[in-house]
């Protein structure tokens, strides 16, 4: 009985603290993305294993435990997918295909839900849905692992990046627990997170103890000679060898060019310039497929998004109307008219 105690106490710790890491996450955030996929991603990953902690001891569970909780494991797969996608995007927010492919499927999850209750539709839940859920989650693990593994170079130049290759690494683990558990036990799934969860925590807090003490100067304003001079210098770089045109480009990168350090290249854009080194590389990107809309004869916008330095024509096509307030083509069609204006003139 005490054995028992103790493993529906390790099966539900995960569960338990990952639910309060999320929440902190979440808070913490303050709209970046990153993080808030990240927060979606445990959030969802502590249900599920809380789930099935509770159905391993309690199988007779009211049956909307067991519906919460594989829509939850449902929504693994798309929030470590999106993880990954909003570390490498070019702007702040999902573009254009990522919120269509969001809405789609909470849309899904929805219908499902609403429609096909677990209670009601239980033999459907076990034999169709429940396998469903499972090679979708394996579907997107690929995608995810796929993303990674091409953006790979750019990864190992961000922060971000051992974090990304930890979550997806930590999903793959939980994954395979839950699909081999019909030769090992139900509950390994749970156990699997709250072993992931602790081994995370510790390496963070690991790589956290090695690191150097933050400079000084972080922690305090950059004087607005020194900043102007520091932009000054950036503006320069980017007109000079035009790295924004690298879709690869990276903060550490221009940082180690300007010779500043990467937290106070961080700090100048954000205090000094009111924009994020994203936003500030996604405004020269748009100057550039300005110009490059203007020339004649006309450019595929595909080639004029991949010149200007955008990863694909979704980000491209958000970016540009956010900053311009029209479509790449309409901005187009407006330079073509005032052409024919002058010329008839």
């Amino acid at each position: 009985m005490l054995s028992q105690h103790f493993l529906f106490f390790f099966a539900m710790l995960g569960a338990f603290n990952g639910i309060a890491l999320a929440s902190l996450l979440w808070w913490q955030a303050k709209g970046k993305p990153t993080q808030r996929w990240l927060a979606l991603l445990i959030l969802v990953v502590s249900v599920r294993t809380g789930k099935s902690a509770a159905f391993h001891f309690w199988p007779d569970i009211p049956r909307i435990v067991l519906q919460v909780g594989l829509t939850a494991c449902f929504l693994i797969g798309p929030c470590l997918y999106f993880l990954v996608r909003s570390s490498q995007g070019d702007t702040a927010g999902p573009g254009r295909a990522d919120r269509w492919h969001i809405t789609a499927v909470l849309a899904i999850v929805a219908a499902v839900n609403v429609f096909l209750p677990y209670v009601g539709n239980a033999e459907l839940w076990r034999h169709v849905i429940t396998p469903g859920i499972t090679y979708s989650w394996l579907g997107y693990l690929l995608l995810a692992t796929a993303q990674l593994y091409v953006r790979r170079a750019q990864a190992r130049e961000t922060p971000s990046g051992p974090l990304l290759v930890g979550a997806v690494a930590g999903v793959w683990f939980i994954w395979i627990a839950y699909y081999t558990s019909g030769y090992t036990s139900y509950i390994v799934g749970a156990l699997s997170f709250t072993f992931v969860l602790a081994l995370s925590v510790l390496v963070y807090l690991r790589l956290r103890s090695g690191q150097a003490p933050i400079e000084p100067y972080q922690d305090r304003r950059i004087p607005p000679s020194e900043a102007a001079a520091h932009l000054q210098s950036l503006a320069e770089l980017m007109a000079r060898e035009r790295l924004h045109l690298d879709p690869g480009l990276t903060l550490p990168r221009v940082a180690r060019r300007l010779g500043l350090p990467q937290t106070r290249l961080s700090q100048l854009l954000n205090d000094n310039n009111q924009t994020s080194f994203k936003q500030y590389l996604t405004q020269l990107r748009v100057v550039e497929a300005k110009d490059l809309l203007r020339q004649l004869p006309p450019k595929p916008l595909e080639l004029v998004a991949e010149e200007a330095g955008f990863r694909s024509m979704s980000t491209f096509f958000s970016a540009f109307k956010k900053l311009e307030g029209v479509t790449p083509t309409a901005f187009r069609a407006t330079g073509a008219d005032s052409e024919n204006r002058f010329q008839n003139s």
